[in-house]
């Protein structure tokens, strides 16, 4: 799995790489917890669905 993942920071208004800070296995899939190094904003993803989708 990847270390790092282009994404949409809303606190920096512009497309970051964000950096795994933790995985780990749970019954509804893969949870991936990502750090943006710029501005300390994180987002959590479960099998692809990330907390930061509206």
């Amino acid at each position: 799995m990847a270390r790092e993942l282009d994404h949409d920071c809303p606190e920096c208004d512009e497309e970051r790489e964000f950096y795994r800070s933790a995985a780990t296995h749970l019954h509804l899939g893969l949870k991936t917890k990502w750090h943006c190094p710029e501005c300390d904003f994180g987002f959590v993803r479960i099998n692809g669905i990330d907390s930061t989708a509206v």
